[in-house]
């Protein structure tokens, strides 16, 4: 089927009270793993690439190869640009067929965000595409996008509602105690505060820093309104090992395929994991 776009996934989300997984890719090669996990747990499936995996990978690459997996995918396949820094970010990432961009104007103050979000959400929705927008600061370091903690600050629900309102975003990533990376501290999320947003913003609310956060801590976030669960560092984790333990494993080869095989189950391990975690199996 073709690329369907944040909004749509997200609103059936709404309406079943689950999450949708939101993966970070990094490489080519991993699309078609991801993509054959949510076939056969048959979820919709959200494939994410920052400005920087965009500039490795090739934009031209990811919007034909993401594209033919989309047609030939059984399951809702949602193309999106994740942290873009800025409208310039943002119209690449349309230009180059993607389903729905992330506009991070978060860094800012919040008439700036608004005015900066206002002109992607403008953009976006004249071509039919869906925006994702961030308000309040998620500790740690995406990309060039880097948050101290001392920098990092809560989302506050009568601005998230004044957010919405003004920019007409179709998701909004909020700060709720995770952050992006590693955690140091077992992470406990501010379960009251995601609530208080959801009923005040009345929009589909995004988890960011996914990774590492205990299951029971996302399944509560998702009951009281989060419905985009971002995971990255787990997925790059698992490459990571698994590559290592192939290439210990098998010291002779030197042949891309048999040495990659062991990596991209791996991979797939973590996303089955979180589409059932988050409850979109079965939903597609």
């Amino acid at each position: 089927m073709p690329l369907v776009t944040l909004k749509e996934v997200l609103a059936q989300a709404e309406a079943g009270g689950y999450a949708v997984p939101a993966i970070n890719v990094h490489s080519l090669e991993v699309m078609p793993a991801v993509l054959q996990v949510a076939a056969e747990e048959r979820s919709p499936i959200i494939l994410q690439f920052t400005e920087g995996t965009l500039k490795f990978c090739g934009y031209d690459n990811v919007r034909v190869f993401a594209g033919h997996l989309a047609r030939v995918s059984p399951v809702p396949v949602v193309l999106h640009q994740d942290h873009g820094a800025s409208y310039e970010v943002a119209v690449r990432a349309i230009q180059a067929g993607f389903s729905s961009v992330m506009i991070d104007a978060s860094r800012l103050p919040l008439e700036e965000n608004i005015a900066a979000t206002r002109k992607v959400v403008e953009l976006a929705h004249a071509c039919g595409v869906s925006v994702e927008a961030e308000l309040g600061r998620v500790a740690g370091q995406e990309e060039e996008i880097s948050v101290s903690e001392a920098e990092a600050a809560l989302t506050d629900p009568a601005e998230a509602a004044r957010f919405v309102a003004e920019t007409g975003v179709d998701a909004l990533a909020v700060a709720v105690g995770t952050a992006h990376g590693f955690y140091r501290w077992e992470p406990k999320l501010a379960h009251d505060r995601i609530a208080a947003i959801r009923d005040a913003a009345r929009v589909p609310l995004v988890l960011h820093g996914g990774s590492g956060v205990p299951d029971e801590e996302v399944q509560r976030a998702i009951r009281h309104g989060i419905r985009k669960v971002n995971v990255s560092t787990e997925a790059k984790w698992a490459w990571a090992q698994g590559l290592r333990q192939s290439l210990a494993d098998q010291p002779e080869e030197y042949d891309p395929r048999p040495i990659l095989k062991p990596v991209m189950r791996a991979v797939q391990d973590v996303v089955r994991a979180k589409i059932r975690m988050v409850g979109s199996g079965g939903k597609a």
